[in-house]
């Protein structure tokens, strides 16, 4: 089951709107909120990271690890909206 690309853009804007500036979240959050309670969010997982893409595409959101900024998706990453990841530091949560 894959989500579709508007609805895990969606969950990603909200969730970084609630998180707050400044902060990040986790892919597996998204997918975690999509699959709900007891949900196989592990499944998700491909439709979170491709719409992680397109975001990015669209300069919509910047991505992170351990504070520096990453050009493209690869490995383990945090998402945080483009201002907040102007900054030099990224706050995790």
């Amino acid at each position: 089951m894959t989500p579709s690309p508007n609805v895990a853009e969606d969950a990603i804007a909200e969730l970084l709107a609630q998180r707050g500036p400044g902060k990040t979240i986790c892919p597996s959050e998204v997918a975690r909120r999509l699959a709900g309670k007891g949900g196989d969010w592990r499944a998700l997982m491909a439709g979170v990271h491709e719409a992680v893409d397109t975001m990015l595409g669209r300069r919509d959101i910047a991505i992170s690890w351990r504070g520096r900024r990453l050009d493209r998706r690869r490995g383990a990453y945090r998402i945080a909206t483009r201002r907040s990841a102007s900054r030099e530091a990224v706050s995790f949560r």
